[in-house]
């Protein structure tokens, strides 16, 4: 017989205790344990698996090889993100903050794929069909080849499945879903786990390219057990604020592809657009002649895009001067300061130091430090760069400024929007032939980048 066992789970990380704790052990959250049920089924020997296969191993050299089979959607921004397209057979994990627009860019998705003749069912089980079709006529998502269902019963969502044979099938949110026989709440990590393993047998066995939609913390990670990333295929975050127009799609995971692009996506009265030239887009609202302000050229993943920093630097009457900075590293700022007040002889101990990134972007490579050098050292001395300069380079503690890759689409990038000057470390200019039109000047140090751009 089968008999319950009672345990306790965390609900931010997935730990699992057989008491209560008010403090959990994986994560150090407070008050996070929750009381599940599980069924404990006794059997004989070391049981049966769960999926019967007759496939033996074989070498390696023996199976055969080639690129994965793609579904091209007609939004490239999307299909960058994934790799070039939706492979069928692969489960992917949606995020992002509620209304951020998760369920609208899926819905677009789920139309375009069903405009190419595809099956494709939606399965919402936090929206009725009706709220479904009030949504799909605002965005012109209206195919015959698009299945609606409300439903979180995960046996009836398996007869869905064998009715309708989809090739696109989206779970929204897999929170919602919930496993009878499985004796917890839905939304549990035990409810999520095993539907969400239950979903990847169905995309693996059938074929069938799944995306499920995850709900995020407080803190912006997906809610449940962290085995669920682990699980997927690929995982992304749709980003951006609710009070702005744009949105970030980031891939954090993707065995089909890499996880350094982004998908830029501007929410409008008919739904999500996609944004063919994000350097535009973000340098549309820079002020010129300000101290403070200047242009680098960063690259996310294979696209180089240009955005605008921004840094303010002002007295305080504090002991400790505060440093904080948004979108870029903490910690690299306060080294860019270091540097700046040793190389440079830059009294910054009694200055408040701000850095931001204009536009929401997260910058996360090195060669932003220079551009963040030169609008520290802008605001500090109130003199403004030349608008039309750019800067990227990576900065040593010894004050030198080292070489960093794809400096030649960096520099095309800066030429295609109409920049006359770009400042970049002398190393990278190996290699490669500048393009005519604009001027680029090589440097050694931080102190050879700052002379030139006051100059």
């Amino acid at each position: 017989m089968a008999k319950l066992k009672t345990k306790f789970a965390c609900t931010e990380c997935g730990t699992e205790s057989p008491k209560w704790l008010g403090k959990c052990p994986g994560c150090g959250q407070w008050n996070t344990m929750v009381e599940e049920k599980e069924t404990v089924v006794k059997t004989q020997g070391m049981g049966s698996p769960l999926i019967q296969t007759k496939e033996k191993p074989r070498p390696i050299i023996h199976i055969e090889s080639g690129q994965e089979k793609r579904i091209e959607t007609t939004n490239q921004e999307l299909n960058r993100v994934l790799g070039g397209g939706v492979v069928p057979g692969s489960l992917i994990l949606v995020g992002g903050d509620p209304g951020i627009g998760k369920s609208t860019l899926l819905l677009q998705t789920s139309h375009a794929l069903a405009s190419k003749n595809l099956t494709v069912l939606y399965i919402s089980g936090e929206e009725s069909v009706r709220q479904t079709r009030l949504r799909a006529d605002r965005l012109g998502a209206l195919t015959d080849k698009l299945y609606v269902l409300c439903e979180t019963n995960m046996e009836q969502i398996n007869d869905a499945i064998e009715s309708v044979q989809p090739d696109f099938l989206v779970i929204d949110s897999i929170q919602t879903v919930y496993d009878p026989n499985v004796q917890s709440a839905p939304g549990s990590v035990s409810q999520v786990r095993e539907c969400t393993a239950h979903f990847m047998r169905v995309a693996k066995i059938k074929g069938i390219a799944t995306v499920l939609v995850g709900h995020v913390t407080k803190e912006g990670a997906i809610a449940g057990p962290r085995m669920l990333e682990h699980m997927v295929d690929c995982v992304l975050y749709f980003e951006g604020e609710r009070h702005h127009t744009y949105r970030l799609l980031r891939a954090v995971k993707n065995r089909f592809g890499s996880t350094n692009e982004i998908g830029i996506f501007e929410m409008g009265e008919e739904g999500l657009r996609e944004v063919n030239n994000p350097s535009e887009l973000f340098l549309s609202e820079r002020p010129l002649g300000v101290s403070g302000s200047t242009v680098v050229a960063a690259m996310e993943g294979t696209r180089p895009v240009l955005v605008e920093l921004q840094a303010l630097v002002a007295t305080t009457n504090f002991p400790s001067p505060r440093r904080m900075a948004t979108g870029i590293d903490h910690n690299r700022m306060t080294l860019i300061v270091a540097v700046l007040e040793k190389r440079m002889g830059m009294f910054l101990q009694t200055q408040d130091a701000y850095l931001n990134v204009a536009g929401g972007i997260r910058l996360d490579e090195p060669a932003v430090d220079l551009a963040a050098a030169v609008s520290i050292a802008s605001s500090f001395r109130d003199a403004p760069t030349r608008p039309y300069d750019v800067f990227f380079g990576e900065i040593g503690l010894t004050g030198e400024v080292r070489g960093v890759s794809r400096a030649e689409q960096r520099v095309r990038e800066a030429q295609k929007l109409g920049f006359k000057r770009v400042i970049m470390p002398s190393k990278s200019l190996k290699g490669w032939t500048p393009p005519k039109g604009i001027e680029i000047i090589g440097v050694e140090t931080v102190a050879q980048a700052l002379s030139i751009a006051f100059a």
